[in-house]
């Protein structure tokens, strides 16, 4: 299977931006004493398709849950969980079931 590289850097581009945007937006609700909060589970769920470092980044810029210690552990799972996906897809690539194609557009 090849996939076009800009595709692939676009979709974790935007993943990652998704990942980030919902940290800094749960703690806006955070602040306001809103009732409707974003769960945990989504939070890292968002994580999971290779955004974790969106993920980190949101906690880091936003303070976000940076004092709960259950969730970085969980968070601690979710970039195990990339660096496993990441390793998968570059044993995959090395057995030639996937590749990018570099391509200017």
């Amino acid at each position: 299977m090849t996939i076009p590289a800009g595709i692939a850097v676009t979709l974790l581009f935007i993943t990652n931006l998704a990942a980030f945007v919902a940290q800094g937006w749960d703690k806006r609700l955070a602040r306001t004493n809103a009732r409707s909060r974003t769960p945990e589970r989504t939070l890292l769920l968002l994580g999971l398709p290779l955004a974790a470092p969106g993920m980190l980044l949101g906690m880091r810029v936003f303070r976000h849950k940076t004092q709960k210690r259950s969730f970085q552990l969980k968070s601690a799972l979710v970039v195990f969980a990339n660096l496993l996906t990441a390793a998968a897809l570059g044993w995959l690539a090395m057995q030639g079931a996937i590749r990018l194609e570099l391509a200017l557009y």
